[in-house]
């Protein structure tokens, strides 16, 4: 245990740079979360007359077209250094931002959840796990979990501390605070990644190969069986985590909670994601992505069927923590799972065609959910159905990637096992 700790102190110690980099990235992607809006949903929801239905779905048309526009916009990173695209990205996300304090009219609260989700759910997150997987090969697992704890960072902090500050600031004022942060982020990415990291810092680069011996190209995956397998894995997390947490007033509210007592518990949630995030890493980077997809769903199922069927907010906790550990171990599921199996020479638009349907994903999730609860079916009675869907993903991930893992070729099959 003692070697580890020191093997993993003497790669954070070589490559603190790049790390930190992902890190602040994936952190930014914050204010773009979900977990942050819905911060807010009272307050907007109030102030321009909308149900929780009517809300839900004016959130996943913005997400469904930021979606839409993912796809093509995502392909950036295979033409353009992280450097030089993220501080565009934090510019305009807290341009977002900012506008989102002055937006009186429903059309352009629309669009600016629209820019909101695109540059912060979608890109900046994109280009930090694009970075990670280019930048590390054997270790690409290990890269991937330690730059995604920016995200679960900001889950942990950022709710709890701005439903306090909801006591004494207005919202709006609140939003301006948000882009100050990313404004002041945008010259310390630029500082760290003044030299990206080799052997695969531009798309240039051959790359890792995936399958078959070759690197693929998005058309070519597109068509691929092992792509559309993984479809209701990758958009279960999405949907259903996102529509937790979107609709986290209403929860609180149907089941009796204090809508700040159920907000402390997300630390917990993000401590346990954080630590299946790590687990995660090793994991891939050990074994391979086939071992993780078999069980990485099942404790996301779970912890549904548990915060269905709770009365009180401690047993709803225990729900919550194994809803964490499938959150940990799917953003390094969902980041690696393509560079192995495809390669990284055009691993830029592979993810970001992905990464699309997870964005998708959060913006059916609230939608859908937000439609039931107006059909008078609270989210807490809805987690049962979802808590199903989750185990079917599961099987069908598991079986999926354990057939297409033979496909890899000797020398990434063999770096597999030795990692």
């Amino acid at each position: 245990m003692g070697q580890g700790i020191a093997t993993l102190s003497g790669f954070l110690r070589e490559n603190i740079r790049w790390l930190l980099a992902g890190f602040l990235l994936t952190f930014a992607s914050s204010f773009g979360q979900t977990f942050f809006i819905a911060v807010f949903a009272g307050e907007i929801r109030a102030e321009f007359g909308l149900s929780h239905g009517a809300w839900g779905s004016l959130y996943a048309a913005a997400t469904m077209s930021s979606a839409a526009v993912m796809v093509f916009a995502g392909g950036l990173t295979d033409r353009f250094r992280v450097r030089h695209i993220g501080v565009v990205i934090l510019f305009l996300m807290a341009c977002a931002a900012l506008t989102m304090s002055q937006v009186s009219a429903l059309w352009g609260l629309a669009i600016t959840l629209f820019l909101l989700r695109l540059f912060g759910q979608g890109l900046l997150g994109h280009m930090a796990m694009v970075g990670m997987a280019r930048w590390f090969v054997a270790t690409r697992g290990r890269a991937v979990s330690i730059a995604s704890l920016g995200v679960a960072t900001g889950e942990a902090l950022l709710p709890i501390s701005f439903v306090l500050l909801l006591g004494a600031f207005d919202w709006r004022m609140l939003w301006v605070i948000g882009a100050m942060a990313l404004m002041l982020l945008a010259p310390v990415i630029y500082g760290l990644l003044q030299r990206e990291r080799t052997p695969q810092s531009f798309a240039s680069d051959a790359g890792t190969l995936g399958m078959e011996g070759r690197n693929w190209t998005r058309p070519q995956v597109a068509r691929h069986w092992l792509f559309w397998a993984m479809i209701p894995a990758m958009m279960g997390p999405a949907a259903w985590g996102t529509a937790f947490f979107f609709h986290q007033v209403h929860l609180a509210e149907a089941k009796g909670w204090a809508h700040l007592s159920l907000v402390s518990v997300f630390p917990v949630y993000t401590a346990t994601s954080i630590v299946f995030m790590v687990f995660a890493g090793w994991l891939v980077d050990r074994f391979g992505c086939a071992t993780l997809a078999r069980f990485y769903l099942l404790p996301c199922a779970l912890g549904f069927a548990i915060l269905g069927v709770s009365d009180t907010l401690l047993i709803a906790s225990a729900g919550i923590v194994m809803m964490g550990m499938t959150g940990g171990m799917n953003a390094t599921m969902s980041s690696t799972l393509w560079a192995e199996y495809f390669g990284t020479r055009n691993l830029g638009s592979i993810r970001a065609m992905a990464t699309a349907i997870m964005v998708l994903g959060t913006g059916i999730g609230p939608s859908v959910s937000g439609l039931l609860i107006d059909a008078g079916l609270d989210f807490g009675e809805q987690s049962l159905m979802i808590a199903a869907y989750f185990a079917v993903a599961a099987t069908l991930a598991g079986i999926a990637t354990h057939k297409a893992r033979r496909l890899l070729p000797p020398r990434a099959a063999q770096a597999a096992s030795a990692r």
